[in-house]
């Protein structure tokens, strides 16, 4: 509804609309590679609300509503995950975080495992970029440019650290049967298999050919460990997602008991 009232007051006024979408438009990423024009999921109904339908459905009326508007005047970006400085929900910040504080790492998966990402200032200069190239259409949008396995990611965040973390990696079979959620328990990653084996692989190629660039892993890692400390006491004292240090070593513990490698 909010996209088809800002059609509504805005059309004759404006000459192009930007919507961030997101990935979770498409209907699974059992494919490796998906491009903009990859399978979405049934939009919600038009009076759908985030209290009766599912997020990605949402979306895709949501786009829906401002090519009804727009029409070939719309820009629709299809970001993942949003991460950087000002993120209020902690999908990336946790790993920064329990890095700095040093010790045993759960790291789920296996090293290779791909993780994938863009940092909110590569996107809104993309936004900003695309708006002054008066680009329209869609636009998957997230990064790095070349694969990123979660090692290299975890490695990465600690070298902008004076951090003793060392990682101890768990089996994703063995974090499903404890029951811990890839992307929420364990932010950012996901198993890469199913219909998630392209989860961290889309073709965002059309964005980075029309600007899209992407800052280093550095960057992020310590603008977001910047972020975080100037947060009041209360708010660094609780994050909103990743493992409690209690449940991390509860299962760090389990995991060795099962003599599983």
């Amino acid at each position: 509804s909010w996209v088809r009232e800002a059609g509504a007051a805005l059309n004759n006024s404006a000459s192009k609309y930007v919507f961030v979408s997101t990935l979770s438009t498409y209907v699974n990423r059992r494919a490796i590679g998906i491009q903009e024009n990859g399978e979405q999921h049934k939009p919600a109904a038009p009076d759908a609300t985030q209290q009766n339908a599912q997020y990605g459905p949402l979306k895709v009326r949501c786009e829906m509503e401002a090519r009804a508007a727009w029409g070939d005047r719309a820009l629709i970006l299809r970001p993942g995950l949003i991460v950087g400085p000002g993120d209020l929900t902690d999908r990336f910040s946790y790993w920064p975080v329990r890095i700095e504080r040093g010790g045993e790492v759960l790291a789920p998966g296996t090293p290779d495992d791909p993780v994938a990402f863009v940092d909110v200032r590569d996107l809104t200069e993309f936004s900003v970029r695309a708006c002054e190239n008066n680009l329209t259409g869609d636009y998957n949008c997230v990064g790095p440019k070349s694969t990123l396995t979660i090692a290299e990611m975890l490695y990465g965040i600690k070298a902008v650290t004076t951090s003793d973390a060392r990682f101890t990696w768990v089996h994703a079979d063995f974090v499903a049967e404890k029951r811990l959620r890839p992307y929420t328990d364990l932010p950012v990653w996901m198993p890469p298999r199913g219909d998630n084996a392209g989860w961290a692989r889309m073709d965002c190629s059309k964005a980075i050919n029309a600007g899209l660039t992407f800052r280093a892993l550095a960057d992020t890692a310590k603008a977001t460990l910047d972020y975080y400390h100037q947060q009041p006491p209360e708010r660094q004292a609780t994050l909103k997602a990743g493992l409690a240090p209690e449940k991390e070593k509860e299962t760090l513990a389990a995991w060795r008991a099962s003599g599983q490698k």
